[in-house]
């Protein structure tokens, strides 16, 4: 999987600044890999940060800066927003989720490490679903 492009969802972002010390460990090593994320990613991040960590408007800033050094940020486009529409009616995933499945598809990724999506899961026969916490 080294080769692989890798995509990560929120929900496995997240986990590098909590409290849980396996997850955080996994999501680190992950992190060390210089994923993908979408806005769309960045932006719940940090809202998330800000309303159930409470993190200060510094730590956000250093956060923000932390993951434009160690992750490729790519921008949602229209096409992936028309992608994320099939992809809700054809896998039955919230649009949200369909959205970041079509970010990772759009950006050639191989892998995406999520949390909340299923486990194993191929879509498109190109995009592996892989819960990275499932062995903890």
């Amino acid at each position: 999987m080294s080769d692989s492009i890798i995509f990560l969802d929120s929900n496995v972002l997240l986990y590098a600044f909590g409290n849980d010390a396996q997850r955080k460990n996994a999501a680190k090593d992950l992190l060390r890999m210089k994923p993908i994320i979408s806005t769309q990613v960045m932006n719940e991040v940090i809202s998330i940060l800000y309303r159930k960590f409470g993190f200060s408007d510094d730590e956000i800033k250093n956060i923000y800066d932390f993951m434009m050094s160690n992750m490729t940020i790519r921008v949602i486009d229209p096409a992936s927003i028309n992608r994320a529409i099939r992809l809700k009616e054809k896998y039955k995933y919230s649009y949200w989720d369909s959205l970041i499945i079509a970010s990772a598809l759009a950006n050639e990724c191989s892998i995406l490490y999520s949390e909340d999506l299923q486990d194993g899961q191929n879509i498109e026969n190109k995009l592996f679903i892989i819960n990275p916490f499932k062995n903890l």
